[in-house]
């Protein structure tokens, strides 16, 4: 069996047994069409999850994308019709940390690799466009959202539903959620929400919202087009992405918009705590679910998140995936991150003894070393970041 992460809830698959003596399938995909590199995450029997390996695979097809000058662009696209990428596999590093559960690799090293990775894809000198049909959350969202073109479709659901294993919105999520108004980031990364293709475009997490069937033909439109020096790539590429005729989809988000303001801008002046008591003060069916969906939550996290979140708006994209390497890090070393997974994933109670248990018992100190570095900054894994 293996889980991964779909809507904060475990998605167990089983997966058959492979003979002892047969060759793995690759997980990462890659061909070339009309100077277009076509590179596929191939793990749909875990809705394609980013496994270690996938990481080192997709680093090496990035640099040899970027080296190549036959190469004008680059898309990512998941296998199958489930996902673009659920996450990360949530299971082996919850096995990691609790076999090596103080300083070392291999846990540390995953996320090292994955974010050098997704700053690649935002700072890559060609076009990468990213296929988001289907499930996009976590790993998925560190790839996608660092693509110039990311396409959205009606089958998309994205979230950053970390807070409910003890982790927070990282991959980039304190830099790319910025995009968003304070409230309505916040109300994502603390509650893991939900957006359908209609309102990531909406909010920015999207460029595109198109039909999936329209997706389904990019290659053989790649195929026919005819490059043309006098412009662009981009503009170009956008003709076999974008239909003509695109049609604007409700936004489920534009409903609730006034109540996630409403709540979540007290943020700003008493963190996840004074969120809570304000949606508490509400006795409408959504302020009650939400409020619910928080008390699952790290309370620990949801503070730690909330002050990140803030922080990462005024912070450069490479000082970002710095201070969440760094909060992951005391997560998993001293923090939520193993009973969060052993509750959700492993044992399937659901009744995760967090600790503190409350948002009412989370101190400031303890915030405040969720939010400081454990190395010096020219010690710092990710040092080298934008110099």
């Amino acid at each position: 069996m293996i889980e991964v992460m779909h809507d904060g809830a475990a998605v167990a698959i089983r997966l058959a047994r492979t003979p002892a003596n047969a060759i793995a399938a690759p997980e990462v995909g890659f061909e070339i069409v009309n100077r277009v590199a076509i590179v596929t995450l191939d793990r749909p029997h875990a809705l394609n999850a980013l496994s270690h390996d996938m990481i080192a695979r997709l680093t090496e097809i990035f640099a040899r994308c970027a080296g190549d000058d036959s190469i004008v662009a680059v898309v990512l696209r998941g296998a199958g019709d489930k996902a673009f990428c659920a996450g990360g596999d949530v299971r082996k590093l919850y096995h990691a940390a609790r076999n090596d559960p103080h300083h070392e690799t291999p846990w540390l090293k995953f996320f090292i690799d994955e974010y050098r990775l997704d700053y690649t894809v935002h700072r890559f000198a060609k076009p990468v466009i990213a296929l988001m049909d289907g499930i996009v959350m976590g790993g998925g969202m560190g790839l996608a959202q660092g693509a110039a073109l990311r396409i959205a479709t009606e089958r998309t659901r994205m979230a950053m539903p970390e807070t409910r294993i003890g982790l927070l919105p990282d991959v980039g999520a304190t830099h790319f959620l910025r995009v968003l108004p304070r409230d309505l980031a916040l109300y994502v990364g603390l509650t893991g929400a939900r957006l359908s293709g209609a309102d990531a475009k909406r909010v920015g997490l999207a460029d595109e919202c198109v039909p999936s069937t329209w997706l389904g033909g990019f290659v053989q439109r790649l195929e026919a087009l005819r490059w043309d020096d006098a412009q662009d790539a981009m503009t170009q590429l956008k003709r076999v992405f974008v239909p003509g005729a695109n049609i604007e989809r409700h936004a489920p988000l534009d409903d609730i918009r006034a109540q996630i303001r409403r709540h979540f801008s007290a943020c700003a002046t008493g963190g996840a705590e004074r969120i809570a008591a304000s949606l508490a003060t509400d006795d409408s069916e959504w302020a009650r679910a939400t409020l619910a969906t928080l008390a699952s939550h790290s309370p620990t996290m949801l503070e730690v998140t909330c002050h990140a979140l803030l922080r990462g708006r005024q912070m450069t994209l490479a000082d970002c995936f710095r201070m969440e390497l760094g909060i992951v890090y005391r997560a998993i070393d001293d923090g939520d991150f193993v009973e969060g997974v052993r509750a959700l994933i492993i044992d399937k109670d659901e009744r995760p003894r967090f600790a503190p248990s409350t948002l009412s018992q989370v101190r400031a100190e303890r915030v405040q070393h969720f939010l400081s570095s454990p190395w010096r900054r020219e010690m710092h894994p990710l040092a080298e970041l934008g110099a």
